[in-house]
């Protein structure tokens, strides 16, 4: 089943748990831990909650796996963000006229590598995993040494500021789930 299928299948599911004037605000997909996570995100007027479904749509109280599918799910979308700078199509629209242009020594080599990420992202909906997350980081990394990055990564960088949001959001969605996480 592809990943939109199963995110309309939880979707639908999901609407069972949604309180009196909450709407399924979205569905975010993550497998950590040995299991595939769910976790859908209702809103209403007074605010917000979560719940994390398994793949049999049935709701999860683990908090080791919902920290676990939350913070690698904020990891995943933040290294799709920054990803080739943050704007990956613009960069590689920028190295095609680099190389009509001045054709300087190692373009190929960038945009090879600039491909080869873009070919690394996921499309939406995409499924947060440890793995996706580590092709991300060394696609970019790929990409940072052929643009001439041998010091410092701003991809390392832009993760390592992420790390307190990721921290804020896990936080959020243990205070806002709709059961007790034990």
């Amino acid at each position: 089943m592809a990943v939109a299928d199963d995110v309309a299948r939880i979707a639908a599911a999901a609407a069972a748990f949604a309180a009196d004037g909450e709407e399924l605000a979205g569905v975010l997909v993550a497998e950590t831990l040995g299991r595939r996570v769910y976790l859908c995100a209702f809103a209403s007027a007074d605010g917000h909650s979560w719940l994390g479904l398994d793949g049999d749509a049935q709701p999860i109280n683990d908090v080791r796996l919902v920290r676990e599918a939350v913070s690698l799910t904020a990891l995943c979308e933040v290294a799709e963000e920054s990803a080739g700078g943050g704007d990956l199509a613009e960069l590689r629209a920028r190295l095609a006229k680099l190389r009509e242009t001045e054709a300087p020594e190692g373009i190929e080599e960038a945009e090879t590598a600039a491909a080869a990420l873009a070919e690394t992202l996921q499309p939406v909906p995409c499924v947060a995993s440890g793995a996706y997350l580590d092709a991300i980081g060394s696609a970019s990394r790929r990409l940072e040494g052929a643009l001439g990055a041998s010091v410092g990564s701003p991809f390392a960088a832009a993760m390592q500021s992420a790390i307190g949001a990721v921290e804020e959001l896990t936080a959020d969605v243990e205070r806002s789930y709709k059961l007790p996480l034990s």
